[in-house]
């Protein structure tokens, strides 16, 4: 809407929301697909289908200062994957950014699923936050009326994953562990080691604690099958606890009990374990297993995907496609 004319830029002024909207009206008509079929918000106080009003206000203190959490369960066959160890996590992350919740637990869930229902989509994910709210653009939320609850239905397309991929060493700092054991929105850093890895031809990475324990990717955790073929994990205490690897490692033991696997353990990993191990992955929500292959320009294993990443991985497809409903939660679709 801005007119150069020489040196002079002529920037438009919108008279009325009316003719702002007719404006958005025109970019939305463009979309062939609408990528958020459903939001909710607690300022608007309900749900929200038209993609044009799906805004958060520009004085909230998650948009201007980072004051806020987040967290996403996975949408797949009409349910809601993890639901509910993924919103005690919510919780807990709210709880350390001293971000109150304006409604009990019990109506965060129920919101959830009325969104996810409204969205009429039975495969995708459903991300929500928490936010100290609007009000101004001070440094502290003390005098905003009122915490904000946000969630949207994202339309995304994801399968088992099945080729392996290249990381590499971030050089990005990792976040203390005061903000990296909770899902908070501050992931600048998280950003910065994805971009880095993708200059450099590879996926993704993996972060290194200033001890030279292995830690976790810019977004998922990252796991290892040793050469005696036991799966080991790193502990949390430094990084945040993955809701998937956390149920991997509940479903696990059965590859132990088939003679398959020999064990399940945390353990603080050196880089040069770490590349030393048969078989590298990452874990996390939509993947849920991503077989590495190759770290540094170095070949984990024979440079193929594991054996038993792949078992791992079929362990985790069939429980989010099929299994019980103690950790799937069903869609209250109404038709």
């Amino acid at each position: 809407m801005e007119v150069e004319n020489g040196n002079e830029l002529e920037v438009h002024v919108f008279q009325s929301s009316k003719e702002l909207l007719a404006k958005l009206n025109e970019k939305w008509s463009l979309v062939k697909k609408q990528p958020y079929p459903a939001m909710y918000s607690s300022i608007f106080g309900g749900i929200i289908v038209d993609p044009i009003m799906m805004m958060i206000p520009i004085d909230d203190h998650m948009v201007h200062r980072g004051h806020g959490v987040f967290d996403t369960a996975v949408l797949l066959n009409g349910h809601l994957y993890e639901l509910d160890n993924h919103l005690d996590r919510f919780l807990r992350s709210a709880s350390k950014a001293k971000v109150a919740s304006p409604f009990p637990r019990s109506t965060l869930r129920t919101i959830l699923l009325q969104l996810a229902a409204a969205s009429n989509h039975k495969k995708g994910t459903l991300r929500y936050w928490l936010s100290s709210g609007p009000g101004n653009f001070l440094l502290s939320s003390s005098e905003c009326p009122t915490t904000a609850f946000y969630a949207v239905v994202i339309d995304e397309d994801f399968t088992q994953c099945k080729e392996g991929v290249k990381v590499i060493t971030s050089t990005i700092p990792m976040k203390p562990p005061q903000f990296a054991t909770s899902k908070n929105v501050n992931y600048l850093p998280n950003v910065l080691s994805k971009m880095e890895a993708e200059e450099k031809g590879a996926f993704g990475s993996i972060w290194v604690d200033e001890e030279g324990y292995i830690g976790e990717g810019p977004n998922v955790n990252v796991a290892f099958i040793t050469c005696e073929n036991e799966l080991v994990v790193p502990f949390f205490d430094k990084i945040l606890s993955g809701c998937t690897i956390k149920r991997l490692i509940e479903l696990a033991p059965k590859l132990v009990e088939k003679g398959v696997l020999k064990g399940v353990k945390f353990a603080n990993i050196t880089v040069e374990e770490a590349k030393g191990a048969n078989e590298m992955m990452y874990v996390g929500s939509t993947l849920p297993v991503l077989p590495i292959i190759m770290w540094d320009d170095q070949r984990i294993g024979n440079g193929r995907v594991g054996e038993l990443t792949m078992k791992l991985s079929d362990l985790l497809w069939e429980d989010m496609e099929v299994g019980p409903e103690t950790h799937r939660t069903p869609v209250p679709y109404k038709n």
